[in-house]
């Protein structure tokens, strides 16, 4: 018969197999959680502010083309003149409204969650303005003095 050997197991190798699935557990974990946050924080909110940004420069735009017909503008009869804007701004398409924003006129531009209102400066009280459209082609300004 064969004498029994009481030596302790030696638990290493598994000691060590375990804390490597722990550890490459968290920092999976750790990976999901950056891959949310990085698109959340590094790319949506720059994008947004850039968005911002040129919604504001659009609306200006849009503005000065207005005030710039209406001067010109005859006093009995029509004109018109066709003006671009970017077909999206950071990929994205956008909507341009002209109407009554409280008490005076303003331009309101938006896209998604982001918007911006600037006010139509010089002819807001004495002309009326109105009409939308979208950044996707060539669009129209156009002055009746009969009204529409």
């Amino acid at each position: 018969m064969r004498p029994r050997i009481t030596e302790p197991m030696n638990e290493e190798g598994v000691t060590r197999l375990m804390e490597y699935i722990i550890i490459t557990g968290v920092l999976l974990v750790l990976m999901i959680v950056m891959m949310f946050t990085v698109n959340a924080v590094l790319m949506e909110g720059p994008a947004d502010k850039l968005r911002y940004h040129a919604f504001v420069d659009i609306g200006n735009g849009v503005s000065t083309r207005i005030v710039d017909l209406y001067v010109i503008a005859p006093g009995n009869g029509t004109i018109a003149t066709k003006f671009d804007i970017p077909d999206e701004v950071a990929g994205r398409d956008y909507f341009v409204d002209v109407g009554m924003a409280g008490a005076s006129q303003a331009i309101r531009v938006q896209g998604g969650n982001i918007q911006s209102s600037v006010a139509i400066g010089g002819i807001g009280a004495t002309r009326g303005v109105v009409g939308n459209t979208t950044g996707a082609g060539w669009n129209m300004i156009q002055y009746d003095s009969k009204g529409f």
